[in-house]
């Protein structure tokens, strides 16, 4: 199935058409469309269903969004749903290195380090037909970045199972235990079953 992934973001398009390798993963740029939606919701949940109807209604065909984050217990469960805007109170041209180095200034004094992700899916189908899946990883904040692959806050979130942060495992690896793998598969399993039924 030819599906439309709502983002721009290059890192995410290889990630979601690794996890979803039977089908082909389309970006609006793939189209031709122009897409920007600004995230104003109070839950990954309203982010994902925002930004995917907003995609659907001008592709009108199969649309998956995603939202995703990661929040610290310590810090009252920040950066959370803000976690691509975080310090945008202090500075508007923050990168991922940035917010990550952010974080770490934040956790300097705090010995509770446990953190998690989390990745909001829905696929849309139909206007009135949609499916969602939410899943977990959870870890630790590093005391310092390691690690090349991944992006956003992998370099920082440490797996103490694996003795390595996000950023220093193989992408397949990354995919089997993550946020945005295990909601993937949620999504798989949806979209082998609509084939099915189709």
């Amino acid at each position: 199935m030819d599906i439309v992934l709502a983002t721009g973001n290059h890192h995410k398009k290889r990630e979601i058409a690794e996890i979803l390798h039977g089908h082909t993963i389309l970006v609006p740029n793939d189209l031709g469309i122009a897409f920007h939606y600004e995230e104003t919701g109070t839950t990954y949940l309203d982010n994902s269903l925002g930004k995917g109807f907003d995609l659907y209604r001008q592709v009108l065909r199969p649309v998956l969004a995603d939202d995703s984050g990661i929040s610290v217990p310590a810090l009252g469960g920040a950066p959370g749903v803000f976690s691509a805007r975080y310090g945008s109170d202090l500075r508007n041209d923050l990168d991922d290195v940035d917010r990550y180095k952010l974080l770490l200034a934040n956790m300097e004094r705090i010995a509770d380090r446990r953190a998690f992700y989390v990745c909001c899916m829905v696929l849309i189908c139909e206007e009135y037909r949609f499916f969602v899946a939410q899943e977990t990883m959870h870890g630790e904040i590093a005391r310092e970045p390691a690690g090349s692959g991944g992006f956003g806050y992998d370099p920082i979130f440490y797996l103490p199972e694996f003795g390595k942060t996000v950023a220093q495992i193989s992408p397949s690896e990354k995919h089997r235990i993550s946020h945005r793998g295990r909601a993937g598969r949620r999504i798989e399993e949806i979209l082998e079953a609509i084939g099915k039924r189709n």
